[in-house]
């Protein structure tokens, strides 16, 4: 029986007779050791990305096979995106596993933030999806930070059974990949890492011991999230790289606020008050008018308000606004794939974003 080559930097079938699908490498490479195929080899070397035409569906499809295996859930969020990178349907995808949720980026968060209070935030959250991890662990991929103690969880709760990696796109999996096998075997950069989303192909496996694997499994395309409405390019914009540096703005009422040109958000009533951005340090950020609002999007968009760069990208027929109302506490406004507000008590707004987008309220973690 002829063994299927896998690429091992996405995991695709290795073959060499279409060069528009998955997995190919010319002929000559096909008997080579450790071959990774040309997209990934584009991706690593020059940061060019190739569309593979694999949608979600294809994703959870790949990732229902999950549910019947036995093994354990590391089910990796991004703590700076917890609504956004959340998959809602994580319980019917792994079955009756453990699960521990691993919440990445948290060099993100600014340092004064309190670790014990963003833990137990994310066990709240997640049992408000009907998820109950048997550990959470905050870790940073990107800098190595608690990727010990996450080694040291999995082995608590494995029992020898083989390891499953699972996430949204853009969470950071193949980054924590690439930590784990280097922590545990020594090696560096095995499995292809991006921003772009849908990397990983395939489950790619790693050995942890003679009896059991760790595989990192495709990254769930979530279309609700605004990386999916932005370039590659802009993506490096939108997507934060280093702790982030609140920006507070002091609102009156009928005053808005654009993030970048792909949000507005409009504060209604409430008196004088702040709005605390948590967004990636490099996107801009105007305050305007709210009479003046509509008309600036439409004219300074590209330039004044980008990203996007291109306006004819953008479609302002196809926006949604949502209208919020903070109640009696302080509440964090989460625009998924892009970052939150903080607001205080007694607030009412609108946000508007394109449509799919999704707008979540929560109380605040700050």
């Amino acid at each position: 029986m002829t063994e299927t080559l896998k690429c091992i930097g996405c995991g695709a079938v290795l073959q060499s007779t279409d060069p528009q699908k998955p997995g190919y490498v010319p002929k000559a490479s096909m008997g080579k050791e450790d071959v990774i195929c040309r997209r990934c080899f584009r991706l690593k070397n020059y940061n060019e990305v190739q569309d593979v035409g694999m949608d979600s569906d294809d994703f959870l499809e790949l990732l229902n096979s999950l549910s019947n295996k036995p093994g354990i859930v590391v089910n990796l969020v991004d703590v700076f995106d917890f609504e956004g990178s959340f998959i809602n349907a994580i319980k019917r995808i792994v079955g009756n596993k453990k699960i521990i949720l691993a919440a990445n980026k948290v060099d993100l968060l600014p340092k004064q933030i309190n670790k014990r209070r963003v833990t137990e935030w994310l066990r709240k959250s997640a049992k408000n999806y009907g998820l109950y991890p048997e550990d959470v662990c905050l870790i940073s991929a990107h800098k190595g930070f608690g990727i010990d103690e996450l080694l040291q969880t999995i082995e608590k709760h494995r029992d020898g059974q083989d390891v499953y990696i699972v996430g949204t796109t853009n969470v950071g999996k193949s980054t924590l990949i690439n930590r784990l096998i280097e922590q545990s075997v020594g090696e560096k950069d095995v499995v292809t890492t991006s921003k772009v989303p849908g990397t990983t192909l395939d489950m790619i496996d790693i050995p942890i011991d003679d009896q059991s694997d760790m595989y990192d499994t495709p990254g769930i395309i979530q279309a609700h999230q605004m990386t999916h409405f932005v370039t590659t390019k802009e993506l490096n914009i939108i997507m934060p790289k280093k702790e982030i540096k609140q920006r507070v703005y002091q609102l009156n009422e009928l005053q808005s606020l654009f993030i970048g040109g792909l949000a507005r958000v409009d504060y209604l009533k409430g008196g004088k008050r702040p709005l605390v951005c948590y967004f990636s340090n490099e996107l801009h950020i105007h305050r305007t008018k709210l009479e003046k609002a509509d008309q600036l999007w439409k004219t300074q968009l590209g330039s004044l308000l980008t990203p996007p760069s291109q306006p004819q990208d953008f479609d302002f027929e196809q926006l949604n606004t949502i209208h919020l109302n903070t109640g009696n506490e302080k509440k964090d406004i989460m625009i998924s794939g892009l970052g939150f507000v903080t607001v205080d008590a007694g607030a009412e707004l609108d946000v508007t974003v394109p449509k799919n987008v999704e707008v979540t309220l929560r109380p605040s973690i700050m």
